[in-house]
């Protein structure tokens, strides 16, 4: 599974929402949110390009970049990397933390519920 920084993802939830799309583009979307120029729009592509991540068809004088991972795989595997990292690898400790704090709110409660019992 490939590995992307926060900065990254800001990236890849651009192109999950709609791909494929030009650097212009994704620079346009996320320039008010976080102060990137089109520099560091190309550098976080290129990036994303080498660890393959993204594609990248040069269509003319305009390059589009497509994710290649999906965003359910990558949020699969940051989930467990937070899981193991952060709780000793045991997901009940996430799930107590999460209820714990009081972050849930009923209805998140009683899906999570629901999904528990569609796995027993």
């Amino acid at each position: 599974m490939v590995q992307v920084t926060e900065a990254e993802w800001k990236i890849m939830e651009c192109l999950w929402d709609h791909a494929p799309q030009a650097m212009s583009e994704i620079t346009k979307t996320l320039e008010p949110g976080t102060g990137w120029t089109r520099h560091t729009v190309i550098t976080l592509l290129k990036r994303l390009a080498e660890k393959g991540a993204v594609s990248v068809e040069n269509n003319g004088y305009v390059h589009l970049y497509t994710p290649l991972i999906s965003k359910e795989e990558s949020s699969a595997f940051e989930t467990r990397k937070l899981v193991s990292r952060a709780f000793g690898g045991q997901p009940a400790m996430l799930v107590n933390n999460l209820v714990d704090s009081g972050d849930m709110t009923v209805d998140e409660l009683q899906s999570l519920l629901d999904a528990i019992r569609d796995k027993k």
